[in-house]
């Protein structure tokens, strides 16, 4: 079950009625992606309710007689599927600043300065949507979004998308912990060697070139060998 503060409305309007539940926003949209999550991991309150803000809740009636049930699970599966979402001006903006946030994290992640080969700094980048006057559309994805905010972008800042890809080696006694550390990047290629080593091609961006140089020499105590390979 998931805080109140952290819960919007989602509302279905079924036969004339209103029927509405909160829930976390964040776990329906996984939820209707296909993630397993219980419809009690999902909500703030067992209870359907005629007008949420009100504290009004829907009666046994209404719900038998759109629902053909009382079964507050059933009911609540079918709301948190089909119903729409209903922010507060809150709500909203703290939306917006999360995809805003997210956009500039990734293009600061996988776009470079083609002068200068380096990843622009995330201040240039906030600067530069705020003179092109960006606009986040709270009704898409921020990855859905980031294509249309680097067209804006470019005349402002140069920005050219890049994948690093780095050759690995790592001794045996560390390669268990190695190919752990893998998991969290795009491995291209991935050979256990006849000595118990890890040798391994990665693709990253140029942002996250310098969390998987860490990642790797955490894990190694400085024992690892890198290489680039080339950049695309």
């Amino acid at each position: 079950m998931v805080s109140l503060d952290d819960a919007v409305i989602i509302r279905l309007e079924k036969g004339g009625e209103k029927f509405e539940v909160f829930a976390d926003p964040k776990k329906v949209a996984e939820f209707r992606k296909g993630a397993q999550i219980s419809v009690s991991d999902m909500v703030a309150v067992h209870e359907v309710f005629k007008d949420g803000r009100k504290g009004d809740s829907q009666s046994e009636q209404a719900l038998k007689k759109a629902f053909g049930t009382t079964d507050f699970n059933s009911i609540a599966r079918e709301i948190l599927i089909k119903g729409e979402l209903h922010l507060t001006t809150e709500q909203k903006r703290k939306q917006m600043e999360e995809k805003r946030a997210k956009i500039i994290q990734y293009i600061a992640q996988n776009f470079i300065d083609p002068h200068t080969g380096a990843p622009h700094p995330v201040k240039r980048i906030e600067l530069a949507m705020e003179e092109a006057k960006v606009r986040i559309d709270d009704m898409r994805s921020a990855e859905a979004q980031v294509e249309d905010v680097v067209k804006v972008l470019r005349p402002l800042i140069p920005l050219r998308f890049e994948v690093v890809r780095v050759a690995l080696k790592a001794p045996p006694q560390y390669a268990g912990r190695v190919a752990g550390v893998l998991k969290e990047f795009n491995v291209k290629k991935e050979e256990w060697l006849g000595d118990g080593s890890l040798a391994a091609l990665v693709e990253v961006s140029p942002g996250m070139q310098s969390v998987l140089y860490d990642k790797l020499n955490k894990a190694t105590h400085g024992e690892i060998q890198t290489k680039i390979m080339d950049r695309q």
